[in-house]
């Protein structure tokens, strides 16, 4: 019997991590964080149902730095998750799953997540006056 210090299964510590693996593990993170950050969404929308004192709360917290933030992470999550999603729908139709096009697509969708991310912010603060 050999007396190797291997481990009996492949784990982390074995694996380079590549492109769509680490594509993989975003989609799965910004799934939880847009649910996480739905509740920011819910939180709002009761206040303006409470009245104006709560919903000026609300207003206060999301207009400071960390309300910010955490909308700009939320905007981020959820347009990666969009766009990632779209992804995997092609593949799911059997489209693009060659490796160079796996790659691509997974570069395109990193660079849509930061336009979109950007374009909503720009186009928010354009419309609501910064």
């Amino acid at each position: 019997m050999a007396t190797d210090n291997r481990p009996l299964s492949p784990h982390l510590q074995v694996y380079k991590p590549q492109l769509t693996s680490v594509l993989s593990i975003l989609h799965r993170a910004t799934g939880i964080a847009v649910s996480v950050g739905t509740l920011l969404l819910v939180w709002w929308l009761v206040a303006a149902a409470a009245g104006p004192d709560a919903y000026a709360a609300v207003q206060a917290f999301n207009g400071s730095f960390i309300g910010r933030l955490l909308l700009f992470g939320w905007t981020l999550s959820l347009m990666y998750h969009l766009c990632n999603g779209i992804r995997h729908l092609f593949w799911d139709a059997g489209i693009g799953l060659e490796l160079e096009a796996a790659y691509a697509s997974g570069w395109t969708v990193l660079v849509a997540t930061v336009v979109l991310t950007l374009g909503t912010w720009i186009a928010a603060y354009t419309v609501m006056g910064g």
